[in-house]
């Protein structure tokens, strides 16, 4: 669903989740944020990685994540068993005490921000639904999808800040949704190893594109032109949601300038591929990243 990188190693399965964040397309909790906001968006951040290594099988070697779930060994495999355990832990952390050390870490970041369970839940439904549904056959199904696996991150990290309102999540939801679909344009080669196929059907066929064309080391004329199409699409999501960043002030200005930068400067490394990303995912450089954000500061994008 998202950049799972590679599975998780060492003994700390929380510590293990936290390190994917230097992977991510955007900065998950940069230094110049209070301590405060960077302890709690990091505890987010752990939850939605490690769903998501539930749900892509990425969790580490030897069961200790089910352990901690109170998963018998006997299903440590079940991503379905994992979720469900996963869920009755969440649970935990509004009205107990909950058994994964990064459900733990969590719980003081929901009562500082007076979190609801919701959009933690979606995430889970998200992954949950990875495990049911491989292919999207229009574009509204994936934007339906991307309601529960993406847009659930930008709405906790406005309700961590403070500064939630109905305007900014709607743009929240604009950049949210880019992103995921930007990630899924990066990972093609990786989600059809995982037979997830997160291009619509409706668009591969306007393309001519067949998933055969997807399993093979270089883009053909079709499927670039399709990437490119997909990659327009989400940059017009990324200029509808960039308002949001106007809408506040400070240091988490810049945050959210990072979040909108990532996308279009990992759009900008889609297209300096020509749109070939079967070979592997097309990732921006730092210097174009904060090129980026200063564009994006600047109100030019």
């Amino acid at each position: 669903m998202t950049e799972a990188g590679t599975a998780r190693t060492g003994d700390d399965p929380a510590r293990g989740t936290l390190d994917k964040a230097a992977d991510e397309n955007f900065p998950v909790a940069p230094f110049f944020l209070p301590r405060a906001w960077r302890d709690d968006l990091m505890a987010v951040y752990g939850f939605a990685r490690l769903v998501d290594d539930i749900g892509d099988g990425d969790l580490a070697p030897g069961g200790a994540d089910a352990r901690l779930l109170g998963v018998p060994a006997t299903l440590s495999e079940d991503r379905m068993a994992l979720l469900d355990a996963f869920e009755a832990d969440l649970h935990r952390v509004f009205d107990s005490t909950p058994g994964h050390p990064l459900l733990r870490r969590l719980q003081p970041t929901v009562r500082r921000a007076g979190l609801t369970p919701e959009p933690f839940l979606a995430l889970i439904a998200a992954n949950r639904q990875d495990q049911l549904v491989q292919r999207y056959e229009t574009y509204d199904d994936l934007l339906a999808y991307c309601e529960l696996s993406a847009n659930p991150v930008g709405r906790l990290v406005l309700s961590v800040t403070g500064t939630s309102t109905p305007e900014r999540v709607r743009h929240s939801d604009a950049v949210c949704t880019a992103l995921q679909i930007v990630e899924h344009l990066q990972d093609v080669a990786e989600d059809l190893g995982r037979d997830r196929v997160y291009l619509p059907a409706e668009d591969m066929k306007r393309f001519h594109v067949v998933e055969a064309d997807l399993a093979v080391p270089t883009a053909g004329a079709s499927v670039r032109a399709l990437v490119a199409y997909e990659a327009e699409r989400a940059l017009n999501l990324l200029n509808e949601g960039t308002p949001l960043v106007g809408s506040v002030h400070g240091r988490l200005k810049l945050l959210l300038a990072g979040f909108v930068a990532g996308g279009r400067a990992a759009i900008r490394a889609i297209a300096a591929a020509e749109y070939d990303v079967l070979p592997g995912p097309p990732k921006p450089g730092k210097l174009q990243l904060l090129r980026e954000v200063g564009v994006t500061l600047r109100g030019e994008g």
